[in-house]
C-alpha cells in the first residue's frame, strides 16, 4: 500500500465543487425550469435543494475539523462515525455513484456536439449515435487520468473552470432581441404549474449536489480540517447565489414557452452565446467528469484498505497506488471500466434517478453524523468549526423527505438495495460487529435523559399497574443457572431484571480485576439470550451483599421492588442464611421471591402451578402475577396455570367461592 502524498491545498476543494455545481444541468436544464415553474418556483427549488446542501455541507465541514480526514473523503467521515459495516455499505453506493457520474457528465457533454448530430441529420438523413463522440472521449479521459493522474486533473479543473466562468458572464453581459417584450419584472413573478414542482425539483436538483466533491481529495490535502470546511461552504453558497442571479436573468430574456422548449436557450440569450454557451457547457461536463474520475478511486480506494470488499486479494490489489506520485491507479482503472460501460448504454436516465438517492442516503448520513455528535455530547468531539444539531438534524430529515419527493419507488429501492448490502457485508465481517461509539453516546444520552425526567417527575409504583424490577443475588452463577433463567423469565416482556453475581471476597484490587473477568465470562454465557442486565458484587458476607443490593438504583429508572435468592435443595444450610436476613430484606419493603434451586430441568408443558392460601390475597395476588408474567417468555409458550388451595372436605364449597372471587 503505497503511502499518499499530501499537495493541495483549498482551492482545488473549491473548484472541484463549483465546477461540478455549475455544470450540465445549469447550460441544458435550468431554462425548462424557469419555463415550467415560473420564477418563484425556481426559487422554491432552490430553498428545497439548499436545506440539504447547506446543512450537508455545514455537517462535512464540521466533521472535518474534529478529526483529520485521510482518504476516502466521504467515506472516511461515515465509517469512522458509524462503524466499518455500516460505513462499507454507504461507501460501496457512494462509489457507484461517483464511479456513473463520470458516465452521466461525459454523455452530457455529446450534448456540445448538438449541431454536428442536427446537420448529419438534415444532410445524410441519419441518426448519429451518441456514442460516437462519448466513448473516445471517456477513453481519451481514462488515459489522461491513468497516465496524469489527480495533478492533471486539477491543472485542467483551473482551466476549464476559467471557461465555465467566462461563459457565465458573457451570458450576464447578453441581451437577446425579444427581451424587451417579455415584460418580466419581480412583482409580477409567478409560480406555475405547481403540480410539476417536484418532477422539475427532480430534473434540476443534480444541479446541487456537487458541494461534497472536493471532500474526495480529502487524502490529498495539506490541512483538510481548513481546506473542507473554507472549500465546500464558500462554494455551496455561491453557488446558490449563481443560481439566483442566472434564473432572474432567465426569466428577464425569454418567455415561458422559449425557455421551456429550447434547451440552447442559453446561446441566444448570451453574449457571443454561439460559441460561449457550448464551450460553457463542454467545460462544466468535462470539468465534473474529471472531479468525479479522481474522487471515485480515492473512495474505492479506502473501501479497500479497509478490507471492506468480498476477497482478500481484490483489496490487495486496490489498494496498491503507483510508487511515483501515489495516484490510486488500480481504483482508477476499475471506475474507468464501470464508466465506460455506461457511456456505451448511452442512456443512465433511469440509473441516475437510482444514484441521486444514493447521494441523498449520503448527505442524510452525514447530516445525522453531526446531529448525533451534538446529542451524544462526547468530551472528544471538539470540531473547530460549528455547526448547529437543529441545522443539521433539518438537513437530515430533508433528505429523506426529498428522496420520496422525487421518486417513491426509487426511494425504497435504493434503501432496500442498502439493507440487502449492509446484510451481506455484514456476514462476510462478522468480526466487524459492534456500536460505534457515536451510537452509544447517543443511547447514553438517551437513557441519562430518560432517568433524570423519571426521577424529576417523582414517578412511584402504582398498585393499580404494578410490575417487576428485580434484584437476583447468587453466588452460584457457574454452577447453576436456575436464578438467572426466572430473572430472565420475569424481565423478559413486562419487568426489568439485574443480576448481581456475587464475589465472596474482601474488595481489593485482585477481586476487582476477577470480578470484570468473571462478568465477561457471565456476559460471553447469558448476554446473547438474555435480557437481564448483569453485573458483579464483591462482598465477604451474605449479609453486607444483601444490603447493598437492595440500595442499588434500577438502571431501568424504575425503582426496585423485587428481591430474588436462592438456595440448593441439596443443601438446605443455604436457606438458613436467607432466613437469618429476612429482616434486613424487609426494610427495604420489597417482595421477595425465594428459589429453591434443583438438578431436575423445567418441563414447560406441565404449566406453572400455585399453592395458595385463600386467607392470604397479597401472596396469592404476587404469585399469579408472576405467573402471567412467566408465561409472557417464549420457553413457556402453549403452557397454563393451574391454582390450587389446601382445605378440608367440609370447606371444599367455601373455599371454591373465595377462589372465584
Amino acid at each position: 500500500m503505497g503511502q499518499t502524498v499530501k499537495k493541495f491545498g483549498t482551492a482545488p476543494v473549491f473548484f472541484t465543487a463549483m465546477s461540478t455545481i455549475l455544470g450540465a444541468i445549469l447550460f441544458l436544464r435550468f431554462g425548462f425550469a424557469v419555463g415550467t415553474v415560473g420564477f418563484i418556483g425556481v426559487i422554491f427549488i432552490l430553498i428545497l435543494g439548499h436545506l440539504v446542501t447547506i446543512p450537508t455541507s455545514l455537517a462535512i465541514s464540521e466533521l472535518a475539523t474534529n478529526k483529520r480526514v485521510e482518504g476516502g473523503g466521504e467515506y472516511f467521515i461515515i465509517s469512522r462515525s458509524f462503524g466499518l459495516n455500516i460505513g462499507a455499505t454507504i461507501g460501496i453506493a457512494l462509489y457507484l455513484s461517483q464511479a456513473i457520474s463520470v458516465a452521466f457528465y461525459v454523455i452530457a457533454f455529446t450534448e456540445t456536439f448538438q449541431f454536428l448530430f442536427d446537420y448529419i441529420l438534415q444532410a445524410y438523413h441519419f441518426t448519429l449515435p451518441r456514442q460516437v463522440i462519448s466513448i473516445p472521449m471517456m477513453l481519451l479521459l481514462s488515459v489522461l487520468i491513468l497516465r496524469k493522474g489527480a495533478n492533471l486533473g486539477v491543472k485542467a479543473i483551473y482551466f476549464v473552470v476559467a471557461i465555465l466562468a467566462t461563459s457565465i458572464v458573457l451570458f450576464f453581459l447578453g441581451s437577446p432581441e425579444s427581451s424587451n417584450e417579455v415584460g418580466f419584472n419581480l412583482a409580477n413573478a409567478e409560480f406555475r404549474n405547481p403540480e410539476q414542482f417536484y418532477l422539475v425539483f427532480a430534473i434540476i436538483f443534480p444541479a446541487f449536489t456537487g458541494m461534497t466533491a472536493g471532500v474526495g481529495l480529502s487524502g490529498d490535502l495539506i490541512n483538510p480540517a481548513r481546506s473542507i470546511p473554507f472549500g465546500t461552504v464558500t462554494a455551496t453558497i455561491l453557488g446558490m447565489i449563481i443560481y439566483f442571479f442566472i434564473s432572474l436573468k432567465l426569466a428577464n430574456s425569454a418567455a415561458p414557452e422559449v425557455l421551456a422548449g429550447n434547451q440552447f436557450v442559453m446561446s441566444d440569450i448570451a453574449l457571443w452565446g454561439w460559441l460561449f454557451i457550448p464551450l460553457g457547457l463542454a467545460a462544466s461536463t468535462i470539468s465534473s467528469a474529471l472531479g468525479s474520475v479522481m474522487v471515485a478511486p480515492r473512495t474505492l480506494q479506502a473501501l479497500a484498505n479497509d478490507k471492506s470488499l468480498p476477497f482478500k486479494s481484490f483489496n490487495h490489489w486496490l489498494s496498491q497506488s503507483r510508487k511515483k506520485d501515489a495516484e490510486p491507479v488500480n481504483a482508477s482503472l476499475v471506475t474507468c471500466m464501470i464508466a465506460l460501460v455506461f457511456v456505451a448504454l448511452g442512456n443512465v436516465d433511469i440509473v441516475a434517478q437510482i444514484i441521486s438517492m444514493f447521494f441523498m442516503i449520503t448527505y442524510g448520513s452525514l447530516c445525522l453524523i453531526s446531529f448525533l455528535n451534538h446529542f451524544g455530547s462526547s468530551p472528544s468531539y471538539r470540531p473547530s468549526f460549528k455547526s448547529k444539531w437543529y441545522i443539521s438534524l433539518a438537513g437530515a430529515i430533508t433528505s429523506v423527505w426529498v428522496m420520496f419527493k422525487i421518486s417513491p419507488a426509487y426511494s425504497l429501492l435504493a434503501f432496500a438495495v442498502m439493507i440487502l448490502l449492509y446484510l451481506y457485508i455484514n456476514h462476510i465481517h462478522r468480526s466487524r460487529k459492534g456500536i460505534s461509539s457515536i451510537f452509544t453516546n447517543t443511547i447514553f444520552q438517551i437513557n441519562r435523559n430518560l432517568q433524570l425526567y423519571l426521577q424529576k417527575r417523582k414517578v412511584v409504583r402504582s398498585t393499580t399497574d404494578w410490575r417487576p424490577s428485580v434484584i437476583c443475588l447468587s453466588k452460584n452463577s457457574f454452577q447453576r443457572d436456575n436464578a438467572f433463567k426466572l430473572t430472565n423469565w420475569i424481565s423478559y416482556k413486562y419487568g426489568f431484571g439485574t443480576y448481581l453475581h456475587r464475589i465472596e471476597e474482601y474488595c481489593s484490587k485482585n477481586t476487582f480485576e476477577r470480578s470484570h473477568e468473571e462478568l465477561r465470562r457471565l456476559i460471553h454465557n447469558y448476554g446473547d439470550e438474555g435480557h437481564v442486565y448483569i453485573d458483579t458484587i464483591i462482598s465477604p458476607s451474605y449479609t453486607s451483599a444483601i444490603a447493598h443490593a437492595i440500595q442499588i438504583p434500577s438502571i431501568s429508572g424504575m425503582e426496585n421492588n423485587m428481591l430474588i435468592l436462592e438456595y440448593d435443595k441439596e443443601n438446605p444450610a443455604e436457606l438458613n442464611d436467607i432466613i437469618d436476613n429476612f429482616k434486613l430484606i424487609n426494610s427495604g419493603n420489597f417482595d421477595v421471591c425465594i428459589l429453591a434451586s434443583s438438578r431436575k430441568p423445567v418441563i414447560y408443558k406441565n404449566g406453572i402451578h400455585i399453592w395458595i392460601k385463600t386467607t392470604d390475597a397479597a401472596n396469592a395476588n404476587l404469585m399469579i402475577i408472576l405467573s402471567f408474567i412467566l408465561l409472557g417468555h417464549p420457553d413457556w409458550k402453549n403452557s397454563d396455570i393451574r391454582i390450587f388451595d389446601i382445605c378440608k372436605q367440609d370447606e371444599i364449597g367455601e373455599v371454591k367461592r373465595q377462589m372465584k372471587t
